[in-house]
């Protein structure tokens, strides 16, 4: 799937990404005519590129999206330390920030898959938003072919410009796929993560001046450390390793894929 005729796009160990930072990708999103052909939004992080050297099966999930957008400062700065060419960052939780603060029509309605039921009024009250269509699959769902259906039917049946898709990688990417393969919804939907959790105050994000460095992790490992210590401190390290292979081909002139 190709990202718009006028954005620049970069390869980055693997997949081409949109060069924006936050309030371009927001901007080329919302740029996207009203009824048009589902399509979707991934915001890959650490975490996803570590996923994908695991299992590169999910990769169609990434390169068949619309556009693709890097969510990783940490990521951002190793690779400007081994002199790789980087996309600009445009982390999900600030692209969806801008797209709710600076996007949104009046009495607009979003579709909202995903998000715990009592955070709901919280998110419309802090954003000032009219009431969002939501639905919250089961857990695990993304592994049955009918929960994914029925996911899928409840986007269609609420069409909306943007449709947010908050339950957690690889089950949006998977949802999102699905949704653009049956061909029967419109609007863009956007893998987000835990960015509406944020924004409804369900989980407290790292401050700015850990984010612009690169720490939005550690401060997200120490909020949460049984659930987080494993994927920060085991799974994911071995992007550097990528990293630096990305670095070694370079220098021969071949390209990381």
């Amino acid at each position: 799937m190709h990202a718009p005729a006028d954005v620049r796009t970069l390869p980055f160990l693997g997949l081409d990404f949109a060069d924006a930072d936050a309030a371009r990708a927001a901007a080329l999103i919302a740029a996207r005519p009203e009824g048009a052909p589902f399509r979707y939004v991934v915001t890959p992080n650490a975490d996803h590129f570590a996923r994908l050297a695991r299992d590169p099966a999910l990769l169609p999930l990434y390169r068949d999206a619309w556009l693709r957008l890097m969510d990783s400062r940490l990521i951002a700065h190793l690779a400007r330390r081994l002199r790789l060419p980087v996309p600009e960052v445009a982390p999900g939780s600030d692209t969806t920030a801008r797209l709710l603060a600076a996007h949104i029509r009046p009495g607009e309605r979003i579709t909202v898959i995903g998000l715990r039921p009592a955070y709901l009024p919280a998110l419309v009250a802090r954003c000032g938003l009219a009431p969002p269509a939501h639905y919250d699959p089961p857990m695990g769902f993304a592994a049955d072919p009918a929960a994914v259906a029925r996911a899928a039917a409840f986007v269609e049946a609420h069409p909306a410009r943007f449709v947010f898709l908050a339950v957690g990688s690889p089950a949006q990417e998977r949802l999102a796929a699905a949704i653009q393969a049956r061909g029967r919804a419109v609007g863009t939907g956007l893998c987000v993560g835990a960015s509406l959790d944020y924004l409804a105050g369900a989980s407290r994000r790292a401050p700015a001046w850990a984010q612009r460095a690169g720490l939005e992790w550690l401060f997200r490992l120490a909020e949460d450390p049984a659930r987080l210590a494993r994927r920060y401190l085991v799974d994911d390290p071995p992007v550097l390793a990528m990293l630096l292979r990305a670095r070694l081909l370079a220098g021969t002139g071949r390209v990381y894929c």
